[in-house]
């Protein structure tokens, strides 16, 4: 196929899909991206955004030079990771990857970024290609490519159709209906508390810095992370200054109509249960923002078997969503969007057909990708089960823990 005649439709405008567009646009391949929203302006809210090196290297392979700068302006230092105890009392502490890894550059480590900075960040460059308002219906497959429906009575024409779509992906439903999405055993109630002076002035390290990991005999466990780029931004915004908890807990434990409270009652919610927390912990969620309350069902998806490669495909949680724990969903999009936008290089070279070159992303992202879902689910497990674990851990065990991840990490490098 030459480059010339290669056209790409992309559903969807989350990172992944943007990032995809990003690296077709910089590759000189003809691509659109078709989003529900309205405008760009549609989805201000969100969280930091943990990028670690797999979702890093595939931002540099497919960002132009200008835009890659924007994203590394645009994080600041993870910190330290610390796992510490409902008391404060720390059991280990984690150096920063930057510190771990030899080269120390920007795609060999971690970095935080806030959520709707990185979706800016990725929407840079990219007015000609986007087309906002487009809410997906359905596909139909011709003898020449893909015509993508929209509920606005439009349509698209292209040789392939990316579905980049998210957990609930309508693409996903009519290409793969057999693919399956199940509830875990636990829910996420996300918070934010606004870095202000006052706040500055009663937290405490090592709360007001890096990210920390709070484990307790309970079916339950909250993670702290800060993100803070003040010192940077001289009067800025509560986007740029905020510590963000999440607190996850099994289903059982919650009550009943835990789906019909509103954020201050998530939050007098989350404060009974660590009722016997430190104070700072206590304080930490009791003035967080209700209005950044966010109750979060996790599920993940079901193992697919490999199908038959067509001109269809789908990135992302349109195919591999897991839980939020470990902070791997984005990072795995971003890995599918490099991944794919590799393949669908060599195939407008002409190297390769459509088939072959749809059907080498699916088997790579089938297996990392679902490698990705179990280790979340893992994650997730074992959070909700650590606090008695680590309760009956002695600090040389953490130890000893620690060295085993440091010189695992120097062996990846």
């Amino acid at each position: 196929m030459s480059g010339a005649s290669l056209k790409v439709l992309v559903v969807g405008g989350g990172i992944g899909g943007l990032c995809l567009a990003q690296g077709l646009k910089r590759a000189g391949i003809d691509v659109a991206v078709y989003e529900r929203d309205r405008t760009r302006d549609d989805r201000l809210e969100g969280y930091r955004i943990h990028i670690d090196p797999d979702g890093a290297k595939a931002l540099h392979s497919c960002l132009p030079e200008k835009v890659w700068a924007e994203f590394t302006a645009g994080t600041v230092d993870l910190g330290s990771f610390r796992f510490l105890t409902e008391g404060l009392r720390e059991l280990m502490e984690l150096e920063p990857d930057a510190h771990r890894v030899p080269d120390g550059g920007p795609t060999s480590r971690s970095h935080a970024i806030d959520r709707v900075t990185l979706r800016d960040i990725l929407l840079t460059g990219l007015d000609d290609v986007l087309h906002f308002g487009k809410k997906f219906e359905r596909y139909e497959r011709t003898s020449d490519g893909v015509v993508a429906h929209f509920a606005d009575g439009s349509t698209a024409t292209g040789d392939v159709l990316i579905g980049a779509d998210g957990v609930g992906s309508p693409v996903r439903g009519q290409y793969l209906p057999q693919a399956e999405r199940v509830d875990t055993d636990a829910f996420g109630i996300g918070l934010k508390l606004p870095l202000t002076d006052e706040v500055r002035a009663w937290l405490r390290p090592p709360l007001s810095t890096g990210r920390c990991m709070i484990m307790a005999p309970t079916p339950y466990f909250l993670s702290v992370s800060v993100f803070d780029r003040s010192a940077e931004r001289p009067g800025s915004s509560g986007d740029d200054a905020y510590v963000g908890t999440a607190f996850v807990v099994r289903r059982g434990a919650c009550p009943a109509n835990i789906h019909a409270l509103d954020g201050a009652e998530l939050i007098r919610l989350v404060g009974r249960m660590i009722s016997g927390w430190h104070p700072d912990l206590r304080r930490l969620v009791a003035e967080s923002d209700p209005g950044s309350a966010l109750l979060v069902p996790y599920k993940t998806s079901v193992p697919l078997k490999p199908w038959q490669s067509t001109n269809i495909t789908l990135l992302g949680d349109a195919v591999h969503s897991m839980s939020p724990v470990g902070g791997m969903g984005g990072n795995t999009a971003l890995r599918d969007a490099d991944e794919l936008r590799g393949q669908l290089v060599r195939l407008d070279g002409g190297a390769v057909s459509t088939e072959q070159a749809i059907g080498a992303y699916e088997t790579a992202m089938l297996d990392y990708g679902f490698a990705a879902v179990r280790k979340a689910l893992r994650y997730q497990d074992q959070g909700l089960r650590s606090g008695t674990i680590a309760t009956s851990l002695s600090r040389a065990s953490f130890r000893a823990m620690n060295g085993m991840m440091r010189r695992r990490a120097r062996a990846r490098s």
